[in-house]
């Protein structure tokens, strides 16, 4: 039995070894099965194949050592500003080291902003309404309406309202003049202190979305104003360190004080002029392009009308005017497929005019609005405007990657608009961790209390990225704002060349501090 039983020990010790061994070389396996997939994974990221300088990896190691304990610390007081309201987060971005980096960051170009939604309210509501002629009138719905005139008109065309009131005179007569100039910025932002409570589906944000446009569109469509307030936007972004823009525009008439109007080609020859001016001002601002929009409640045949205004003007101004969308609440309006016999226009006539399509910005699967994306891809978008649903699509996806066809993601205005709360949850986060052809861009900043494109970069970088997404994306979406632009060839090699210098003396500086 001794003899046995000794004997039957060292078997089992010599098992146990065995089995230790090998556990230990699973466990070596396991590490280096890890080590491999992570490293694909970090290859397979939007920016992943990018080699940094040494300069660069320093700067990254900064910056990720505060990403890092900002997300930490949130982890812990579970107070993260990318998974909360834009509007409760806004104080807490502005308090982050992060964001102060990102603000001196150069961020390249602007590709997805509409007209009148860029520039600061405060800026209309302290400049313009103070200027002389300012009339405003109060509508039985309780909206704003304003114009510019001399005299003063005796009522709205439109009848809206029983009469004009000079803004100065009525000014004049109030009590508390600050409190009224706040209550003109709440009527023309959709900043709330209690957002959910205030729009509680996305009709009513819409509702007040559109509010918004016809409360400012008498104040900036005033000639004088209408030129300042596209100066005013490109300063404001410039200081953003944005330094090439491309703006949605209506083309709406401009009028004149004694109430001339003007039309589409006066204003992008407006347009031009400013920003040829803003250049000279600015040698680093690479200027300034236009898609020409109309928006999508309008009936298919007027639409028609619109695509050829389109393709006159990129005739008129080939260097100015980039191309062609559809702009609205997408879950409300027309279809790109609804349109088709407009949209196929061009290309019947053997005429080039670039699409910029809006589309997939919805929650709702399998619906005609969410089949927009597989006419966009038809159509030939050029880029895709939002792209929310695109994940949904997994054939319209891969085409697009093939193609190189970049989303515009803007996910604070998705997150306002209510396509998703908590953007660690929003459709980029895949679309980011697989490398997939994209740019950011802040849509209306002004309308969300967001000056500029730092917010939305903040979002991308704490929240869409998460926790190891580095310097390497940043440069990436900056470099693919220029790459998928509407510049020509020469413009962007001009452009990156430009950015280039800026990005160099940004890293520079990061990396000493």
């Amino acid at each position: 039995m001794l003899a046995g039983g000794s004997s039957g020990r060292a078997a089992l010790l010599a098992l146990l070894l065995a089995v230790a061994l090998s556990c230990v070389c699973s466990a070596v396996s396991i590490d280096e099965a890890r080590k491999q997939l992570f490293a694909r994974e970090k290859m397979m990221r939007l920016g992943g194949q990018l080699l940094l300088r040494k300069e660069e990896e320093e700067a990254n190691g900064k910056l990720m050592t505060l990403k890092k304990a900002e997300i930490t610390k949130a982890m812990e007081t579970q107070k993260f500003p990318p998974s909360m309201h834009f509007f409760r987060a806004k104080e807490l971005i502005e308090q982050s080291e992060v964001f102060h980096i990102l603000k001196k960051m150069p961020k390249g170009a602007a590709l997805h902003l509409h007209d009148f939604g860029t520039v600061d309210v405060d800026w209309l509501v302290k400049n313009v309404t103070y200027r002389p002629h300012c009339h405003i009138c109060f509508t039985p719905r309780g909206t704003l309406q304003f114009t510019f005139a001399h005299p003063t008109p005796s009522s709205l065309k439109q009848d809206y309202c029983s009469k004009w009131i000079l803004l100065k005179n009525y000014r004049r007569n109030l009590k508390n003049v600050t409190e009224f100039d706040n209550s003109l910025i709440r009527n023309f932002t959709l900043v709330t202190k209690n957002p959910e409570l205030a729009y509680q589906d996305q009709s009513a944000i819409w509702a007040k979305f559109d509010s918004i446009f016809q409360a400012i569109s008498g104040l900036v469509h005033y000639a004088p104003v209408f030129r300042d307030y596209i100066s005013r936007s490109l300063e404001e972004f410039y200081l953003d360190k944005v330094i090439y823009l491309e703006l949605r525009v209506l083309l709406l008439p401009v009028y004149e004080l004694n109430g001339k109007t003007h039309d589409q080609e006066w204003s992008v020859r407006a347009y031009q002029e400013v920003a040829a001016q803003f250049a000279k001002d600015h040698p680093e601002f690479m200027g300034l392009k236009l898609i020409y929009s109309d928006h999508r409640t309008k009936d298919p045949a007027l639409i028609k009308a619109s695509v050829r205004m389109a393709m006159e003007l990129r005739r008129a101004f080939p260097d100015m005017v980039a191309g062609f969308d559809l702009v609205g609440h997408e879950d409300t309006g027309h279809t790109l497929y609804d349109y088709q016999e407009a949209l196929l226009i061009p290309s019947l006539e053997g005429v080039t005019l670039p699409y910029f399509f809006h589309a997939g910005e919805t929650d709702w699967r399998g619906t005609s609005v969410d089949n927009n994306l597989l006419d966009a891809l038809i159509l030939n978008s050029t880029r895709i405007g939002h792209g929310f649903a695109l994940s949904k699509h997994p054939a319209v996806m891969e085409d697009l990657r093939q193609r190189d066809v970049p989303i515009e993601v803007c996910p604070v205005s998705n997150q306002v608009l209510k396509l998703v709360s908590d953007l660690r949850n929003h459709p980029a986060v895949a679309l980011l961790a697989t490398g997939h052809p994209m740019v950011i861009s802040s849509d209306d900043p002004a309308f969300f209390g967001a000056k500029g494109l730092t917010y939305d970069f903040y979002e991308v970088f704490m929240g869409i990225g998460g926790m190891d997404t580095d310097l390497r994306t940043l440069k990436q979406l900056a470099i693919n704002s220029f790459k998928y632009s509407a510049l020509l060839p020469s413009e962007k090699k001009n452009a990156l060349w430009t950015w280039e210098k800026a990005w160099n003396t940004f890293i520079g500086e990061l990396a000493k501090t």
